[in-house]
């Protein structure tokens, strides 16, 4: 079988999505995936060409008053001309996003992407992990320590750099990186079988 290919399509304002993007990169070239970081905010007609090719599309934004920033909003209208041509039919998709509070709404970001997603026809690859840091036991170095399902979600101070993402979140990204990637090979071997 031939190497999934996986994209990552992000923006990042302050810098602490860009660290998540790269953590699910990572875990999806420990999987054995090849994988495309692409700016949105700095797309080139050679990267979306590069989406257009991809097996999986990781979509990843900040979570800016309650729901993608603007940048990711204008990457989402211009992939219209995607949806005209069915080109993203049938591709996986997945996400990932960050704010500075524990919620933010960053659930409504992540549904944001479901449904561009859905109206893509791409088919949504959830976090597949139960929640941590739900017990007087667990702790918040926990991975999902935030407890969201629909994708990976995390949180940093807001007085904080990119250095400042917890470790719990970026390992969190790194999961759903090799899930993404692993569920990309099943439904390579699926549709080889059919």
């Amino acid at each position: 079988m031939t190497t999934p290919v996986v994209s990552i399509a992000y923006h990042s304002g302050f810098g602490h999505t860009a660290v998540l993007a790269e953590a699910v990169r990572a875990g999806a070239v420990e999987a054995g995936a090849t994988v495309h970081l692409i700016k949105v905010d700095e797309i080139t007609e050679a990267q979306w060409e590069l989406l257009d090719g991809s097996d999986a599309i990781v979509f990843g934004s900040p979570t800016y008053m309650g729901t993608a920033s603007g940048a990711f909003h204008q990457f989402a209208e211009a992939s219209s001309k995607r949806w005209f041509t069915d080109t993203w039919r049938d591709k996986l998709a997945a996400g990932f996003t960050n704010s500075a509070s524990k919620s933010g709404d960053k659930l409504h970001t992540l549904q944001f992407f479901q449904t561009l997603a859905g109206q893509h026809g791409m088919t949504w690859v959830n976090l597949g992990l139960k929640p941590g840091w739900n017990t007087s036991e667990a702790s918040e170095n926990d991975i999902n320590r935030l407890g969201f399902f629909s994708g990976a979600a995390a949180q940093t101070h807001n007085d904080l750099g990119p250095e400042g993402v917890h470790k719990a979140d970026i390992a969190t990204a790194e999961h759903l990186g090799r899930r993404v990637a692993g569920t990309a090979r099943t439904f390579a071997r699926g549709k080889a079988a059919a």
